[in-house]
Formats: structure tokens, C-alpha cells, sequence
């Protein structure tokens, strides 16, 4: 065969071809196209890829995604009227309304939302397009409110008082009558909520629900955030007095119930900070010269039973959260900190999952269920890995073995296809005020790592133990967390813009994209686009959330995968722990509907709870750069977009923003597609991953945002 006539062959998923053509109608929404010409367009010469689009094809016009215009001729779906979406805020105060299953967002100017805030849920009327148009229409009805309350500081004066908001999801200014101020005075952070808005009038009315104190102070500022984002920050007292009903006492009957690990070396590793124990690792050598590992997770739904008081909370907030100067934990603390935390010399109940391994890490034995634990010693992740290193201290051969096996599951787990995101972690020094002293980077050492791979070991092989049945249609219910597969346009791009830094991807299968990846984060470790090119690379890829029906995890390349090693912190380990019991005690399928619904809501507060964490972070990290205004740092331009350019400064890892009002040399344009701002004129580029050095002239506090311009 030819040269010229050699097929190119690649490996396409369903979902990633499929993305790909919808690309293509999206860019030419009046062509038509059959699957010989998109194939063409694609780069496709082998038929069995031809074959694949043509029945692709055919699904999107079953989707009402594209329509058929003629005997195998299709083009981008035309449609007008309405649909129901999630209205997307844009910083000038327009938005896009996002809807499920359509191609493109759909525009909204800010007189035509009617007063829709971000994250709420509106019917909208699509304007029938035109050619060359994107889609555009206007909000008729609000259907569900995204927020209740919303959080910001007040401005009172003699005559008037409005609540400035924090969040941009709302967009103006709320203006509260005098008789619903509840107190609050001028400069105290706030929570409101809307009682009344005209569409026409100017500003919606409001009244003041709970006053969080002075802005500015660090116990407002945290409990602001938390606000902001409805999570709680205390425990109703009736939640405490239910768990302090609950005995601390282990009877002898509860113990005859369950296998004794208390003989057996046992330890935990954590963070140096860390108040709750939720897992520990016991080991031993067996007779016929095999390793008995055991992983043992506190056995909280012994004590926390389906639909009690302290369930009901648990389910509610879904999640510990982790602000920079504190945990706001899913379960009270006589709980979380104290009966289910893996204390060392203290008897505790645990649900586990226990292996034999053989010297190369091959399961050969694997057991789940309720055990007895006495921890012999508590280690911190620091005191863990200097064991590893100097290959001295307590307990050193036990460590040393369970390290040499770890690697060895992390190899196998690597050569299957498993992504490597060890990314380096930015943390605080604080004082007792709150006050950020220092900055200073966490990174994944191989103690870590060792607790890592224990842990997905047994959150792989509990969820294969249910899940992995031949015929799925008898498959029980269960809870996973799932990964979907990366959208391969982001990718596409991803790969282009990588380019410019001397690296490359190769998409042509899973295999290879994934070997690439991992080659690209290895080769990226100490370069000053490190941070960059990791960040992008996660943003590629998909959102793991948890789901009742099971797609796997991309990422880590597992099959079957779940959450069970964390139940003191996070409620899908909690529904995974009783699940699992009940089924190895002969129990019936799970109502489905049920465990799906909850799964929604932990996914949501999940991705609450990170918003809430990353709010924290970027106020530390301005309230840090504070008393460095004025100072010139050398960056990295992390982002480019139509109102600005984001840096990030090298030396500390924190972004701020560069606005293009502020750029008076030119008149600069955004491209998109090749993440540049140019200027029309002098033609000066500012691309992402460009260096440049950048000097600090304000730290807002109240936006938790640093704004820089172009050092001379």
C-alpha cells in the first residue's frame, strides 16, 4: 500500500466522535453534512470509523440534536421556542443560559433575565436563529430560585441602606428598608434575602435575616463564605445532645460479632493536624509467606442508623469542609474527633476490607467486614516518611513493607492506564487570628502515597465485590464514583496549546492519551509553567461525581469504584458501608431511585464545599499579598479573557487580574481560540503561558481579588 493511500486509524470512543461531529455542526450550523463528508472533515480514512459515524449520526437526529435534511444529509438542529436551563452570570450582567442536551448556551442580555440570578433554574423563549447566529432569547419565567440569602456588606446612612453583595450571582446592589435591618449598622457583613423586586424597578428590596459581624474580621469573613455558599457552620444543640446519647462502651456481645484485629500491628497515618482518624492499616506476615493487609475504616453507621436525628445532619451536609483555618465537620465532634476516631491503644470498631498479597502485590485473598481494632501507634505523614527514607524508627519493618507493596500496586495501577495528578498543594501558615503568615507548598511524598494506594485498593475492590456480576441486569445497587471520559475537544485544544512549551499529547486511543499525560506531568515537575500546564490538564478532563449507574473512573482507570474509606467525612462512604452489610448478609437490591437521589445531593455539596474552600483560599491569599502592594513579581499568564489577564506570581503560586481598561497603550482584542489578547495597533501579544513580570496596586478584600498592572 501507497503512502498516500494508508488508512489513518484511530480509536475513537462513542462519546468523544460524537462530541467531535457536534463540534463541527456547531462551527457551520447552516451545512450539511453525510458521513462520508464528515468523516472527510474528521480525518477519517478507515471504514470502520466511517461505519461509526453514520450510526452516530443517526442518534443525534433521534437526540433532536441535528436533523435530516435529505436521504442521509444532516445538519445543525433549528429550533425556536422554549426550554428550561441554568442561567450561567457573566461579569458585565448579561447571561447564557445553559440547557441540557443543547449544542450551545443560549444568550440573554440583562434586560431580558427579568430578574433570573445565577444558578437559577428559568424557562427561556429561544429566537428562532438566523444565519451565522448564535442562539438568544429571553427569560419568561423563574423557576426555581438557585440561593435564598445572599451575603454582603452594609452601607447605611441617615436616609437610605443598601447590602452590597459579595457574590456575583447577584448583580446588583439589594436596598433594605430601615425597619428590616435587624440592627445591623454600617460595615457589618451580612445575611439578606429578597422579599420583594419589580422588574423594572432599579434595585430588588431586602431585609437583613443574621448579622456575621464586622467585615474584615477573620470569624466573619470564614462564616461569610460559609453563608455564602448555605453551608452551616454550627450544630443545632439538639444534633449535639443526640450525639452525646451515644455510649462510648463496646460490648462483649457487640465484639462476638465481629473478626479481633487487636493482636494484630496496627497503625494510622495522617496529617500532622489531623483530629479524626477514619483509617488505619494492619499487617502481618502469614505461615505460608504471603502479607496480610488490612484496611480498616471507623464503623460510623453503628452508631449513626439510617434516619436518625445525626443521619438526617450527615445527609444534609453531605461533607466535611475545609476552610483555611478550619474544618466544619459532617458529624459532631464527640463523634468525628472522638468514639469513631482510630485513636491509638483505644479498642474501635471498624468495617474493613482485609487482602492477602503475595511479594508481587497480587491479590490472591480479599475479605470485607466487621472487625475490632487496638492501634498501636499514630503516625504522622512526616514521621511515616522518614522511616521510609532513613529505613529506621518504630515499627520501621511494617512501614517499609507496606511502602514496598504500595509501589508496587501503584506501578500496576499506572502500566493499566491510572492518571498521576500529583499536584502541589498550596497551604497557610496562620496565627491565632487568622492571620496568613507564611505560604508554604504540600507535597504528596511516598508516606502519603502509601496510604493512598491502600485506600484505593479497597475502594476498587468493595466496589467490584457488588458491581462486577455477569449478568448485569442482577447487579445490586450500589453507589460509585464515577468518572466520565474527557471531552475531546478540550483535549484537542489542550494539546495545541502545550505546543508552544515544546510538549506534545497523543490522542490516537485511551492508552496513549493517558501515557502521554503522565509522560507530560512527569516532564513538567520544577518548570515554571508546571502549575499552568497541571491546571489546564485537570480542566480537561471530566467531573468525578457519584451516580447509582456505573461508568467507571477514567482517571484512575478503574472499572468499579467507590467511596468507602472515608465515612467520617463524607456521607457516600456512610451509604456505601450499609449497603455492603446489608448485601453480605444475604440483603435485598437497594431502592435505586433513593440511593440515586442522595447521590445528586452529595455530588452538589460536594461542589459546594470546594467552591467554599477555594473562596477561603483566594481570601488568605489576598489578605497575605495585603502589605505587598506595590511590590513587582515575576508571573505566568495563567488566563486570558475579554475583560482581562490573569497572572499567577511564581514565587507564591497567587493569581490577580490585569483589567484591559487599565491597558491604555492600546486598544487590545481577545482571540478566544488562541488564548491571546493583542493589541490592535502596536500589535503587542499576551498569550496564555507567557512570562511577565507584573506590579501589585490593589488587594480587595471584599472581592477576594488582587489587581495588578504591567511592571514598567
Amino acid at each position: 500500500m501507497s503512502k498516500k493511500n494508508k488508512e489513518k486509524v484511530i480509536a475513537y470512543t462513542n462519546s468523544q466522535l460524537k462530541q467531535s461531529i457536534l463540534n463541527i455542526f456547531a462551527k457551520k450550523p447552516n451545512a450539511v453534512f453525510n458521513y462520508k463528508q464528515m468523516a472527510k472533515r474528521l480525518e477519517v480514512n478507515d471504514i470502520t470509523t466511517k461505519h461509526q459515524i453514520a450510526a452516530l449520526l443517526s442518534e443525534l437526529k433521534k437526540e433532536k440534536q441535528i436533523e435530516e435534511v435529505h436521504n442521509g444529509k444532516y445538519r445543525l438542529f433549528k429550533q425556536s421556542g422554549y426550554l428550561t436551563g441554568i442561567v450561567d452570570l457573566t461579569a458585565q450582567g448579561s447571561a447564557y443560559i445553559v440547557c441540557q442536551g443543547e449544542l450551545k448556551d443560549i444568550f440573554v442580555s440583562q434586560r431580558n433575565l427579568r430578574g433570573a440570578l445565577g444558578g437559577d433554574e428559568v424557562k427561556v423563549y429561544v429566537y428562532a436563529l438566523r444565519k451565522n447566529q448564535n442562539p438568544e432569547g429571553e427569560v419568561v419565567q423563574i423557576l426555581k430560585r438557585a440561593k435564598q440569602y445572599f451575603v454582603g456588606t452594609m452601607e447605611v446612612s441617615d436616609s437610605f441602606a443598601f447590602m452590597i453583595p459579595d457574590s456575583k450571582s447577584l448583580n446588583t446592589d439589594l436596598f433594605i428598608p430601615k425597619a428590616k435591618l435587624n440592627n445591623a449598622q454600617n460595615g457589618d457583613k451580612v445575611i439578606a434575602q429578597i422579599i420583594e423586586w419589580n422588574e423594572r424597578g432599579k434595585n430588588p428590596v431586602g431585609e437583613v435575616i443574621t448579622v456575621l459581624g464586622k467585615a474584615g474580621e477573620n470569624e466573619t469573613e470564614m462564616h461569610a463564605i460559609l453563608a455564602e455558599f448555605e453551608l452551616p457552620y454550627h450544630f443545632d444543640e439538639k444534633v449535639l445532645q443526640a450525639a452525646e446519647l451515644i455510649s462510648d462502651e463496646i460490648s462483649q456481645e457487640e465484639i462476638d460479632k465481629r473478626k479481633d484485629f487487636r493482636n494484630i500491628t496496627t497503625i494510622t497515618i495522617d496529617p500532622v493536624d489531623a483530629k479524626d482518624f477514619d483509617d488505619a492499616l494492619s499487617y502481618r506476615v502469614l505461615e505460608n509467606g504471603n502479607y496480610e493487609v488490612g484496611v480498616h475504616i471507623a464503623d460510623v453507621t453503628h452508631y449513626v442508623l439510617t434516619d436518625s436525628i445525626l443521619d438526617e445532619e450527615a445527609y444534609k451536609r453531605a461533607t466535611s469542609v475545609y476552610l483555611v483555618d478550619r474544618t466544619v465537620a459532617m458529624l459532631p465532634e464527640r463523634l468525628s474527633n472522638g468514639i469513631c476516631s482510630l485513636k491509638p491503644n483505644e479498642d474501635k470498631l471498624c468495617f474493613s476490607a482485609v487482602f492477602e498479597l503475595t511479594d508481587e502485590a497480587k491479590i490472591v485473598n480479599e475479605w470485607f467486614g466487621k472487625t475490632i481494632i487496638n492501634s498501636n501507634r499514630r503516625f504522622t505523614y512526616e514521621e511515616a516518611q522518614t522511616i521510609i527514607e532513613t529505613k529506621e524508627g518504630e515499627w520501621v519493618d511494617e512501614i517499609l513493607k507496606l511502602d514496598f507493596l504500595a509501589k508496587k500496586i501503584r506501578e500496576k495501577r499506572f502500566k493499566n492506564g491510572s492518571i498521576s495528578f500529583d499536584r502541589i498543594e498550596m497551604k497557610f501558615e496562620i496565627d491565632e487570628t487568622g492571620k496568613p503568615l507564611q505560604v508554604f507548598f504540600k507535597e504528596s511524598k511516598d508516606s502519603n502515597k502509601l496510604i493512598e494506594e491502600f485506600m484505593l485498593l479497597a475502594n476498587k475492590r468493595v466496589a467490584q465485590s457488588i458491581g462486577k456480576v455477569k449478568d448485569k441486569s442482577k447487579a445490586k445497587t450500589f453507589v460509585y464514583r464515577v468518572h466520565d471520559e474527557p471531552n475531546m475537544e478540550k483535549l484537542i485544544n489542550f494539546s495545541e496549546f502545550i505546543k508552544k512549551f515544546g510538549y506534545s499529547l497523543n490522542l490516537a486511543s485511551r492508552q496513549e492519551i493517558t501515557v502521554s499525560i503522565n509522560k507530560l506531568l512527569k516532564d513538567v515537575v520544577g518548570k515554571t509553567e508546571a502549575n499552568l500546564i497541571e491546571t489546564l490538564a485537570v480542566r480537561s478532563m471530566a467531573k468525578a461525581i457519584y451516580d447509582v449507574d456505573n461508568i467507571g473512573h477514567y482517571g484512575l482507570a478503574f472499572d468499579y469504584y467507590t467511596h468507602f474509606t472515608s465515612p467520617i467525612r463524607r456521607y457516600p462512604d456512610m451509604m456505601v458501608h450499609r449497603l455492603l452489610f446489608d448485601y453480605i448478609n444475604g440483603g435485598k437490591s437497594g431502592n435505586k431511585p433513593y440511593f440515586s437521589e442522595r447521590c445528586k445531593h452529595s455530588s452538589d455539596m460536594e461542589n459546594r464545599a470546594a467552591l467554599a474552600e477555594r473562596s477561603s483560599t483566594k481570601y488568605k491569599a489576598v489578605e497575605f499579598m495585603k502589605d505587598k502592594v506595590g511590590n513587582v513579581y515575576e508571573g505566568v499568564i495563567s488566563g486570558v479573557t475579554e475583560w482581562g489577564i490573569y497572572v499567577e506570581i511564581n514565587e507564591f503560586k497567587i493569581e490577580g487580574m490585569i483589567s484591559l481598561r487599565e491597558m491604555e497603550d492600546d486598544f487590545y482584542v481577545f482571540d478566544e481560540k488562541n488564548y491571546v489578547i493583542q493589541g490592535k495597533s502596536k500589535k503587542r501579544r499576551f498569550q496564555l503561558g507567557d512570562a511577565i513580570e507584573i506590579q501589585i496596586v490593589r488587594a480587595n478584600m471584599e472581592r477576594k481579588q488582587l489587581d495588578f498592572v504591567i511592571a514598567d
